[in-house]
This record gives C-alpha cells, structure tokens and sequence, in this order.
C-alpha cells in the first residue's frame, strides 16, 4: 500500500502517495479501493462524500497544495490543489505526487474514481 490513483474522467489522473500520519485512516480507505464518486468544489480543493464513516485518527487543521486527506464530519475524500485551507480538521493521509494540475479542471459533478495506484 503506497499509491491511491485518482481519475476524473474525461480530464485525466493524479497520483497520491500515502504517508504515515495517518495509518488507520489511509488503510480503511485504501482497503475499499476502487471507490467512485461525483465531484464537489470548495475554493481549490476537490471533495467528495465516500460511502463509509471513519473516525479523526490525528486531525489538522491545516493543509498544503498537493495535500490528499479524509474529512471526518462529512465523511469525504478531500484533495487541495491550491491556498484552500479545511473547513474544519481533517486526517491527513498522504501528498500528490503527479497530476496535481489535472484538479483545476475539474468542475461540479465529474466522475472520479479512487483506485489502488501502481508505482
């Protein structure tokens, strides 16, 4: 377990790698991989509600472009792409690391599938 890949179709794909910050979280997520989901927009970050419920591991309140991390209160995937900071702490669970230009593309309900990446 080190690579979540995320497609939007259509637009193109970014490669996440996951970090140790989180390991529970990270773990729960990648374990249900693949995952599929319509697009929502908050500032420069990329979000959507995934099907399941997790609990904060070691919450942040703050993020950097390329963050990739799971919002407890909403249950959603959160990508930041650019200054956006988190409504409120978030499970930071790993960094993009290719593609990270395809998020300003993205726009109110693409599709995006979340699956085990290779690398």
């Amino acid at each position: 377990m080190n690579l979540i890949e995320i497609v939007v179709e259509g637009k193109g794909s970014a490669l996440a790698e996951i970090d140790g910050r989180n390991p529970r979280t990270a773990r729960e997520i990648y374990e249900r991989l693949p995952l599929e989901a319509k697009a929502q927009l908050w500032g420069d970050e990329v979000y959507f509600e995934l099907p399941f419920a997790l609990t904060d591991e070691n919450p942040s309140p703050s993020s950097e472009a390329g963050d990739v991390s799971f919002w407890t209160p909403g249950s959603a995937f959160c990508i930041f792409f650019g200054g956006t900071q988190p409504y409120s702490a978030v499970n930071h669970i790993g960094r993009i690391v290719s593609g990270i230009d395809v998020f300003p593309g993205v726009e109110e309900g693409d599709r995006i599938i979340l699956r085990q990446g290779e690398g």
